[in-house]
């Protein structure tokens, strides 16, 4: 019985083992330095355009007021604070021309913010458009969460035939109480046949390629990272903004992104 027992074990380590041999570090941010994101790895959205949501922010470029790395950890702060014709000030990072993926697994351990009116996002958009503009080339939301739902995260993909303006997105939603107290380690897994959605190392929804074409599974095509705040639009500000909240910030512990070690040789 001990000798089944010390076998089957180790046949759990082995499976483990060749699991994580499957995956290669590509790309990372572990900010273990000071001052504004690394430009190398980092650019910015820049505007106070509404982003396609009625958002009520404007995001800036190279503020530490919004963006920046101290004590190893990034901060995107959310502020009240007049910019433009906007009365607040945010910021939204992408990886694009910078960070640009087909397949993989994304990483990233962060705290969220707390306060009505917040809407705290890291997710994907397509880098070369190849189906045409959005949601025909599809979207990849690995962690989105509002302010008048504190204790809800949401994963989501948004496709041609499947997206939120036609009341067809595929979106699964997760309870945590300690969203804004806690970090957490928000992923996907991503290849050919499917996206996986994981919260600290927990799977908890998949979207599989149906196999009937790009307005369903655009997802064959290279991606970047964006990690932003918003405050209000047609989702976040459902319930209005709280003034008194700010300002408030995502704190991203590190970002990581593995591909298989057959796609990098």
């Amino acid at each position: 019985m001990r000798a089944l027992a010390i076998t089957s074990l180790l046949l759990v380590l082995n499976v483990c083992v060749n699991a994580q041999a499957q995956y290669k570090l590509v790309w990372s941010d572990e900010f273990s330095y000071t001052g504004l994101p690394d430009s190398s790895k980092w650019s910015y959205d820049v505007g106070g355009n509404g982003w396609g949501n009625n958002e009520l922010e404007y995001y800036t470029k190279g503020d530490t007021a919004n963006a920046v790395v101290r004590n190893g950890f990034l901060y995107l702060t959310a502020r009240k604070q007049q910019r433009g014709k906007k009365d607040y000030t945010s910021a939204r990072l992408v990886t694009k021309g910078k960070g640009d993926w087909l397949y993989g697994r994304i990483e990233i351990r962060a705290k969220l913010p707390a306060g009505r009116g917040l809407w705290p996002a890291i997710w994907m958009l397509p880098t070369d458009w190849k189906y045409g503009g959005w949601p025909a080339s599809g979207e990849i939301d690995i962690m989105e969460n509002v302010g008048f739902m504190p204790d809800s995260v949401f994963g989501s993909i948004h496709t041609k035939s499947f997206n939120h303006v036609i009341h067809t997105q595929k979106t699964k939603g997760l309870f945590l109480k300690d969203l804004a107290t806690a970090f957490h380690t928000y992923s996907i897994e991503w290849d050919a046949k499917e996206i996986r959605f994981f919260i600290d190392g927990n799977s908890y929804t998949s979207f599989r390629n149906t196999g009937k074409g790009f307005a369903e599974w655009p997802f064959d095509q290279r991606f970047h990272l964006l990690l932003n705040i918003a405050v209000g639009g047609g989702w976040g500000g459902q319930k209005g903004v709280d003034d008194t909240v700010f300002p408030k910030s995502m704190v991203v512990d590190y970002v990581r992104v593995y591909q298989s070690a057959k796609i990098t040789r």
